[in-house]
């Protein structure tokens, strides 16, 4: 039961006291690094572990997107991990610009097992952790700074022993302090100047300090004033590169990784779709697309973001949710009308200004660049408006006129409504061929003839009934007007309000659709028709628009006169 005053339970995070910070101010300019742990901290946080073809195929896809820094497992803490790293190692599977990582605990035997997995392999980062908040140096492990700075030291001496003892590979160190950030800051800095001392990195060889958020504890702005704080205060600042590993027990794990990069990271660790425990890993899919939507470019690919997604889904086994930043099914689908109508609306003006700035209203990237159609990006319901179906319509070659987007929505809602789910783009453009296209309900139009004399069109055409013929005649001043004529001429008066017409296609094949709306008494509705020629599908077009006033009740049916042969 959730208590009334959670201050006598949990207690707020000492904020850092850093009045100066500059990370506020600081724009970023280029991706960090990124160290995938997806086959370490990722695997272990899975229900069913990857065995080594899925961990082969995922390796393989890490490749592929372009990671440089990947971590392939802890060889020390199960065979099947030693196993497999030997295999990236023997099978020669590890390209000239990745390196590999593994992880190992401060323990001789571990990391004496650690470098039998890593013989022979040309390039590594052997990362090395032990805890050091006051919880763990109390609670779990009983020891005191001093113990808990002598267990990393050592460790450090006996990496730095056996690294010197296979110089053929080229090695990189890395240190965490694994539960950094609720560790004291100075206690954090004390502890890693040590590790520092022993290993001795310099400018030309660097070791890595990994400053993990192992458990959120805090808002990001707190982890980045931990950051830029450790940062001025590390003595050895222009020797290391400083790491971080956030998770997302809080759920900003991608913005403590993105403030922490302003306060002074220079690389991070994190999964593709945040995989992890608990609440998972930092997102490195979102934090590279967020980069690649300012601009800047990631450095990794993910211009075929449905095959990643699916690889790693499969090696994870584990589904991608919908709304999942940048990959999810829906991410950049709209329902709602108003959203709708501003994304149609950004598409028409982007057509006539390719080559500017991406501008599309509630699509902050597009699609195209990771792979995805356009088919998905507008979807109606009974939420939806005007402007998503005739998006869709456009789809199919088919451009209405403004009130007749307003006339048919109305249509669609009907069948929203009644349907209760999401209507498709095939069932609008059912929708619209009932209302609109299908000749015969009632009239179709048969055998038009036009003759043209001083400035005056003549017309004589059959009306088809229901296979009966009633014959039309009449005269304008162009072939519409002589049609609106000829039906006065039966008792169907109404006139020509609004006329537009586009082809539906290009080439020699092109068909023309044109939409003709009429006036009966003070109504006003479309009718419309297609053909390949214009002159035949604006004809068409006023005798849908009949046909739709007839069965409206708007105007008399009319009734044939014989039947035809």
């Amino acid at each position: 039961m959730m208590l009334k005053d959670p201050s006598t339970k949990y207690r707020h995070f000492t904020t850092v006291d850093l009045p100066d910070r500059q990370w506020p101010n600081r724009v970023q300019q280029v991706a960090p690094t990124w160290c995938s742990v997806d086959m370490r901290d990722g695997n272990q946080a899975l229900i069913e572990p990857m065995n080594a073809e899925r961990k082969r195929r995922f390796f393989d896809l890490l490749v592929k997107v372009g990671f440089k820094q990947i971590e392939v497992g802890f060889p020390a803490a199960s065979q099947t991990d030693f196993d497999y790293v030997r295999e990236l190692v023997e099978s020669g599977a590890i390209p000239d610009d990745v390196t590999i990582q593994v992880m190992t605990q401060a323990r001789s035997h571990l990391i004496e097992r650690t470098f039998e997995a890593l013989k022979g392999v040309p390039r590594a980062i052997v990362h090395v952790y032990n805890a050091t908040a006051p919880v763990f140096r109390e609670v779990v492990f009983g020891v005191d700074r001093a113990g808990c700075i002598e267990i990393a030291t050592q460790a450090t001496r006996e990496i730095k022993a056996h690294m010197q003892a296979n110089p053929q590979t080229q090695w990189t160190y890395q240190y965490s302090p694994e539960t950094f950030c609720f560790t004291e800051l100075d206690f954090a800095l004390e502890i890693c100047e040590a590790v520092t001392e022993v290993f001795q990195p310099s400018p030309a060889n660097k070791m890595i300090l990994n400053l993990p958020t192992t458990v959120e504890v805090s808002t990001a702005n707190v982890f980045a004033d931990q950051i830029e704080w450790f940062c001025r205060h590390l003595s050895c600042r222009d020797s290391v590169v400083i790491s971080v590993h956030p998770h997302n027990d809080r759920g900003t794990g991608v913005s403590t990784a993105e403030q922490a990069c302003l306060a002074g990271a220079e690389r991070v660790e994190g999964t593709l779709f945040g995989n992890g425990e608990r609440t998972g890993n930092v997102d490195i899919l979102t934090l590279a697309m967020n980069l690649y939507t300012s601009g800047i470019s990631p450095q990794l690919d993910f211009s075929d973001i449905i095959h990643v997604q699916r690889e790693v889904e499969f090696c994870n086994q584990l589904p991608t949710h919908p709304r999942h930043p940048y990959a999810g099914e829906l991410v950049f689908t709209a329902f709602s009308g108003s959203h709708q109508d501003a994304i149609k609306k950004g598409f028409a003006h982007r057509r006539n200004n390719p080559d500017g700035y991406w501008q599309i209203p509630y699509l902050p990237i597009d699609p195209a660049d990771m792979g995805r159609s356009y088919e998905a990006v507008i979807r109606v319901n009974s939420q939806s408006g005007k402007g998503g179906v005739a998006y869709l319509l456009e789809q199919h070659g088919i451009v209405l006129p403004r009130r007749l987007q307003m006339e048919f929505s109305g249509l669609v809602q009907q069948v929203a409504d009644e349907a209760g789910q999401e209507i498709t783009s095939d069932m609008i453009l059912s929708c619209f061929t009932d209302n609109y296209l299908e000749q015969g309900k009632p009239y179709t139009l048969q055998q038009p003839r036009l003759a043209s004399e001083d400035s005056c069109t003549y017309l004589d055409a059959q009306l088809d009934i229901a296979g009966a013929r009633l014959a039309l005649s009449g005269e304008g001043n162009g072939p519409l007007a002589a049609l609106v004529n000829a039906f006065a001429q039966q008792g169907l008066n109404f006139d020509i309000a609004d006329y537009h017409e586009h082809a539906i296609r290009d080439g020699a094949q092109a068909e023309a659709i044109a939409y003709v709306e009429i006036r009966v008494n003070s109504q006003l509705l479309f009718g419309v028709g297609k053909d390949n020629s214009i002159l035949q599908a604006s004809l068409k077009a006023v005798v849908g628009a009949v046909s739709r006033a007839t069965r409206q009740g708007l105007l008399k049916p009319l009734h044939a006169a014989s039947v035809s042969a």
